[in-house]
């Protein structure tokens, strides 16, 4: 009896990760649940970065992955991301984990899942938590293994071309859409890397130019949350609120192959009947992009696309071939706003600040000079410090 009252002692210490489990085989649909000191169950191979930023960005309490988080495959960032914050990663914990109930009471002992039910403890899987040493050395490890991945790049991308080369050279797939693209400047915007910052960034462009707001499904989230409605959304719908849904844009529901479209059920429960579905193996992002190109727009400003190698792979080979093709075909009208919130950051310099103060110093000798009135304003408030000053001295003497 002592030795189980012990053992339940150290069990519930505070140096082991505790909360109420969150479980979602998709990353993307658990964020939108999850609240702060929660435990995140997920079945994540490779986390990237946006996941990991999600993760974090909930204050979650750990993160316990049935799969890999950092297969070797290529550099990820986000398992680095979930430990340097301070977050505890336990890996590869196995699908055993994805069977905890959700709002169960879970705790990381070491390398153990347990759950507690009262006084009850029941050890439910073993995983093994990561270190951001051990990261390191995986990701060092990747880094050297990346012209694999590149090489299948390269051969997923002569498959795309081959099965879906009408969707890159013959505009007349694309959908029909009552937003007029002619000769506007486009800004659209992915709940991708730095989307906030760099949509902060362009709050002048926004203002002055007053570009078409094309939103790929969270993105819309995002202009509303900055005070903009956006003119079209398009994708899947899963990510996006109902509020965006119902904020008057244009919606493009973006089907899967097949004619599929879970989205459209979303929207037909809401009773929003004016939607346009668009069946296509591309991603969103690329239907956003080509509808700009062939409808006429002038110009196409990118916030939060996947513009390299890293991030293409984050999103996945069978996806991210249509994306560079996509890039290679709208590339001459397309500008990249990514990181353009960490090009130029105004700074105050102390000599403005000095000259600053200088200039209103004189401004204010020249008002007294010039000014009667306010010299005779002067002089009274002057008088009465001195009646101040003299009567302190009074009662003190």
């Amino acid at each position: 009896m002592k030795a189980l009252r012990r053992k339940r002692a150290s069990i519930t210490a505070s140096d082991h990760p505790a909360g109420t489990a969150r479980v979602d085989r998709r990353t993307k649909d658990l964020i939108t649940r999850l609240q702060p000191g929660e435990v995140a169950v997920i079945d994540h191979e490779d986390i990237d970065r946006i996941a990991a930023e999600g993760l974090v960005g909930k204050q979650t309490r750990a993160v316990i992955n049935a799969s890999r988080s950092i297969t070797g495959r290529y550099p990820n960032l986000g398992p680095m991301m979930i430990v340097a914050a301070g977050i505890p990663l336990l890996d590869a914990a196995g699908p055993e984990v994805l069977s905890i109930p959700e709002g169960a009471r879970v705790m990381v002992d070491g390398n153990k899942v347990v759950t507690v039910d009262g006084d009850r403890y029941q050890v439910v899987a073993e995983g093994h938590p990561l270190t951001r040493e051990e990261i390191e050395r995986q990701m060092d490890a990747a880094k050297r293994q990346i012209s694999t991945e590149l090489e299948k790049f390269a051969e997923n991308t002569i498959g795309y071309i081959k099965d879906e080369r009408d969707v890159l050279l013959d505009a007349i797939h694309l959908p029909e859409v009552a937003t007029d693209f002619h000769g506007r400047q486009v800004l659209i915007v992915v709940r991708g890397y730095d989307y906030k910052e760099d949509l902060q960034a362009l709050r002048t462009y926004i203002r002055e130019v007053r570009p078409l707001l094309v939103a790929v499904d969270g993105g819309a989230d995002a202009l509303l949350d900055m005070g903009h409605r956006p003119d079209m959304i398009i994708g899947d719908m899963d990510s996006v609120t109902t509020e965006a849904l119902l904020s008057g844009a244009e919606l493009v529901v973006h089907a899967y192959p097949g004619g599929y479209a879970p989205g459209l059920e979303r929207l037909t429960a809401l009773g929003v009947k004016d939607v346009v579905v668009y069946e296509a193996t591309g991603t969103s992002e690329d239907i956003a992009m080509l509808l700009g190109y062939e409808r006429g727009a002038e110009l196409i400003v990118a916030v939060g696309t996947h513009a390299n190698l890293i991030e293409f792979l984050d999103k996945g080979r069978k996806g991210m071939a249509s994306t560079f093709l996509v890039r290679l075909r709208v590339g001459s009208i397309l500008v990249d706003a990514k990181g353009v919130s960490r090009l130029y950051r105004q700074r105050v310099r102390r000599s403005d600040l000095a000259l600053l103060l200088a200039a209103a110093t004189v401004a204010l000798v020249v008002a007294f000079s010039f000014s009667d009135i306010l010299r005779l304003e002067v002089q009274l408030y002057w008088a009465k410090v001195q009646d101040w000053w003299f009567n302190i001295r009074q009662a003190i003497f």
